[in-house]
């Protein structure tokens, strides 16, 4: 039976996406882990590979949809010995596609099923490939048994090939589970006005409409959220930069040779990585009816790009030096703005730094991005008159930091002593390196 190809989810936050071009066309032999597609998601554009074998049979989507739901059907495979003609009437329609005029109403064709399944020892339906499903018969495997990696957990040929026989188990009917209680209504978030509405407060002035591509749309959202459904609270200090200056000025000399040249935002994310270890209560994220504290610090940092923002994460920030975390955060801030970064290198973490100094802003506040538990936001150094410790007054390079925290995670003083260890390593870098 033609097995439907689905909208792949490419990111976890992806909800839909944009076929942005076909690599094949119909009638093509396809083999599993051929790339077939290019599909942007909310931040990049991504590969789509196959994960079964046969003809592409039709291709449901046109190239340039947008708005694609994942999990919509966007072709049929056809497998051995099957035709265009086995296809059936398609369910597939882009998110976004204008609704189709009524017409009469034809009798309806069956639509091809996302895979055929088996029934297991416990009532529950396997799904599989018809591939799939010849090397399991063929090699005595027990379907039931076997975890699919293909669209919505149906077992492919990937997934039998290296598989082993196990005897079936058998179980007795599981009793039907009592049907679930319906959930409450969740309250309405509050809304702008729509655009029909501002574009009337607009009219007869001149003004260009921009279309929002699929990362504005998702930074839209997720902003929104943080700051509707997260109770932000800000603690500002200020750092003195002198020590940290004339130490990376030092280490700088030193790895010249090496093609190495330490940044302030370097000293930072070690500083912050060191932080969370020192204070592992504020290395947690929100999880919804919980809280979860990480043991690694895993950093995200903030990468302004065309359109947008991505925030890559550096894992085991803390075990690095700071010659390797200089070489990592070039490698990923580099990949970001060219929207190369795989999902992996851009999602997790429990904080995050965003560092506005190089445009001259002296403070700000950051809107945390959920699940993190805080933002830590990283102003310019300024020489400033300061009062020293023997009550003389000199000049000093000083930067504002404002680390803003969600109360659900962390508390005004779990804040206040995660802040201050990232402040004394800043003005003790020496120590970092111990």
């Amino acid at each position: 039976m033609p097995v439907e190809i689905l909208m792949p989810a490419l990111s976890p936050t992806m909800e839909e996406g944009t076929l942005a071009k076909w690599l094949v066309k119909e009638g093509d032999a396809i083999t599993s882990g051929m790339v077939i597609a290019e599909i942007e998601t909310d931040k990049a554009t991504m590969e789509f590979e196959a994960v079964d074998e046969g003809v592409m049979g039709k291709l449901l989507i046109a190239e340039g949809s947008e708005g694609v739901k994942v999990n919509t059907p966007i072709a049929v495979l056809l497998e051995e010995g099957e035709s265009a003609s086995d296809i059936g009437t398609p369910k597939a329609a882009p998110a976004k596609a204008e609704a189709a005029k009524p017409e009469a109403e034809a009798p309806k064709a069956e639509a091809p099923k996302a895979a055929p399944a088996a029934a297991a020892g416990d009532g529950q339906r396997v799904f599989a490939s018809p591939l799939a499903r010849r090397i399991a018969k063929d090699k005595g495997l027990d379907l039931s048994a076997i975890a699919g990696s293909g669209p919505r957990g149906r077992i492919v040929k990937a997934d039998v090939e290296g598989a082993t026989a196990t005897p079936k188990a058998s179980a007795p009917a599981a009793a039907a589970p009592a049907p679930a209680a319906a959930a409450p209504a969740k309250a309405a978030m509050p809304t702008g006005a729509d655009a029909n509405t501002v574009m009337k407060m607009f009219e007869g002035r001149a003004y260009e409409e921009v279309k929002l591509d699929g990362m504005r749309k998702t930074v839209a959202a997720r902003l929104t959220e943080a700051k509707q459904t997260i109770p932000h609270f800000y603690l500002r200090r200020s750092v003195e930069l002198d020590a940290l200056m004339a130490f990376r000025e030092q280490l700088n000399g030193q790895l010249a040779s090496r093609g190495v040249k330490l940044s302030v935002n370097d000293f930072i994310i070690k500083a912050s990585a060191m932080a969370l270890q020192k204070v592992p209560d504020a290395n947690a994220v929100w999880a919804g009816d919980r809280i979860l504290r990480l043991k690694p610090s895993d950093l995200a940092v903030a990468v302004a790009v065309d359109g947008g923002l991505f925030t890559p994460v550096i894992k085991d920030a803390h075990l690095k030096s700071l010659s390797a975390l200089s070489a990592e955060m070039k490698d990923l801030a580099g990949r970001a703005r060219n929207r190369k970064l795989a999902p992996h290198e851009y999602v997790g973490g429990s904080f995050a730094i965003s560092n506005l100094g190089m445009f001259g802003i002296e403070n700000f506040d950051a809107v945390i991005n959920p699940p993190h538990g805080s933002i830590l936001a990283v102003g310019a150094g300024i020489k400033k008159p300061v009062v020293k410790a023997d009550g003389t007054i000199g000049v000093a390079n000083v930067m504002s930091m404002t680390l803003s925290v969600d109360h659900r995670v962390i508390d005004g003083a779990l804040g206040a002593e995660f802040l201050s260890a990232i402040i004394e390593n800043l003005e003790n870098p020496l120590a970092m390196l111990a």
